[in-house]
């Protein structure tokens, strides 16, 4: 018992030390994806990942969503687009990442609330409120966060910024969710298509 608490605060101390354990973590998963697609010809991939096909893409679209997974996504949306039309695809692939971001957004929303309504009263939000016109906010909010939430950034960004804006409804924002995601896997299917 006592070795195992040592070597807990051994890696606790070992954590503390690296100071951007997070964008570490998250440069790994790049290097991934980059293995991931330099060595397509494996047989591991050519055997068991190709031939998911558009269940490979649903499931790549759930992975697309999350800051960690967004970039071993985005590898696996490059393998898949030789063996797959890329609207179908595209369109399979924003149901995944849909799913995934509807849950992101439900949770922000119900877990989330109470410091949402904090946050509203302070002082640079309200001085954002009053100064910048509803009318701009109404759509500058949107084109944003449907930015990031069709590029391989964390979606979790894009899904904060609308949660946050309670005026959003859940049907506006899986409209959102859905076009963005799908344009952006497309157009990752079309880039692996012509590589």
């Amino acid at each position: 018992m006592k070795k195992k608490k040592l070597a807990q605060k051994e890696n606790n101390h070992i954590l503390k030390k690296i100071k951007y354990p997070k964008f570490i973590l998250f440069l790994l998963t790049v290097i991934i994806a980059y293995i991931i697609f330099k060595n397509r010809e494996i047989p591991f991939i050519q055997n068991h990942i190709l031939p998911l096909s558009y269940f490979g893409v649903f499931i790549s679209g759930t992975l697309f969503t999350f800051g960690f997974t967004s970039a071993p996504a985005t590898a696996l949306f490059l393998l898949f687009a030789e063996n797959v039309n890329p609207i179908i695809a595209a369109l399979i692939g924003g149901a995944g990442a849909l799913l995934a971001d509807s849950l992101i957004f439900l949770f922000i929303r119900t877990s989330f609330k109470d410091e949402i309504i904090k946050l509203e009263h302070e002082k640079i939000i309200h001085y954002i409120e009053t100064k910048i016109p509803s009318k701009i906010k109404r759509i500058i909010l949107p084109i944003i966060a449907g930015l990031i939430i069709a590029s391989p950034l964390p979606d979790e960004i894009g899904i904060s910024m609308l949660a946050a804006y309670r005026t959003i409804s859940p049907k506006f924002f899986a409209s959102i969710s859905y076009l963005m995601n799908t344009i952006g896997i497309l157009i990752i299917l079309l880039i692996g298509r012509a590589i």
